[in-house]
């Protein structure tokens, strides 16, 4: 058993550190592409099977949840067994792939800072593309704060999303939880809208999502307070403050915890009024405004955001051995 304890945290030791060397390139294959591709699929089987009717609608994103969860968690554990008949070094192989490959720390900071690099060079247009490609609102009424707050904003809620919560997930239920968890965030960004075409359709993947991020996000608030206090540069006591106050700002349970922090630690607002699908949301403003925003507030998140995945891997390394009693 705690053989087996010891390879598991050196696969997520290992995956988290091929995350951070080599990210997500475009062009090579990625396992959310293929959940991508089942989930689409599947969609389009289950809407045609089930009536076009509120129950029809929820009992069919149910089946889609059920299915999609059920098959990533299925397959990852096969190609592990599979592996481990072959060969033990060859499970423990794809179990370091599998982690590197739940993470999206250095996909994050290369696709924000693509946004920075375009504000630099005073390339508004380029700065409100590259913000298009990570942010789920329309891009083109944004102003140039506008797109700064959006790229921060991303930052801040994706830290959970594609650093703490799977990190959290590798570490206490392995590639299988990683995949499941990743399965799950997948639907939520496909068919968690509150849209007329989602409304009941993606009822059941949303929340579901919520739950599997009710404590990873919680975490991830604690994580970049803890990181706004050791780092140089960020203010501790503003983040607590501000995520105390602010940490419910948002329709979902879980997203505006780690932007809160992020508010906080920086000295900016975050959040507020934002168009999607055309039509303008009014959201609450998180964070106190105690100084406008800058491009180098894009530098300065992703800095308490990498602080904050060095954080959860070493505080999480110590909560797995200290729980198993190795």
């Amino acid at each position: 058993m705690e053989t087996e304890i010891k390879i598991h945290i050196a696969a997520v030791i290992v995956g988290f550190f091929l995350d951070l060397w080599i990210g997500d390139p475009e062009r090579w294959p990625h396992p959310v592409r293929a959940m991508g591709w089942l989930i689409g699929r599947l969609e389009g089987m289950f809407r045609k099977i089930f009536p076009k009717t509120p129950a029809g609608e929820l009992v069919a994103g149910g089946l889609l949840a059920a299915a999609v969860t059920a098959a990533t968690g299925g397959i990852v554990t096969a190609i592990l067994i599979a592996a481990g008949w072959i060969h033990p070094a060859l499970r423990f192989f794809f179990m370091c792939i599998m982690s590197w490959q739940a993470l999206a720390a250095k996909s994050l900071k290369t696709e924000s800072m693509k946004v920075y690099d375009h504000l630099m060079r005073e390339d508004v247009e380029g700065a409100r593309w590259a913000v298009s490609r990570i942010v789920g609102r329309d891009t083109k009424p944004l102003s140039r704060d506008g797109i700064i707050r959006a790229a921060v904003e991303t930052v801040g809620e994706n830290t959970s999303d594609g650093v703490i919560a799977p990190l959290f997930y590798l570490l206490f239920f392995g590639p299988v939880g990683g995949f499941v968890y990743k399965a799950v965030n997948t639907m939520d960004s496909m068919v968690g809208y509150r849209n007329e075409k989602y409304l009941y359709f993606g009822k059941i993947p949303a929340r579901l999502d919520d739950l599997a991020n009710l404590l990873p996000a919680r975490l991830t608030g604690f994580l970049l307070i803890g990181t706004a206090f050791f780092l140089p540069g960020f203010d501790g006591k503003e983040a607590f403050r501000i995520w105390r106050r602010d940490r419910y700002c948002h329709k979902s349970p879980n997203s505006a915890q780690g932007e809160a922090a992020c508010a906080g630690a920086l000295g900016i607002q975050l959040a507020g009024p934002a168009w999607y699908f055309g039509n303008l949301h009014e959201k609450p403003w998180i964070g106190d405004e105690t100084r406008p925003v800058e491009s180098e507030d894009i530098r300065r998140v992703n800095r308490l955001m990498m602080g904050s995945a060095w954080m959860a891997l070493g505080v999480g390394i110590v909560s797995v051995v200290w729980f198993v009693g190795i």
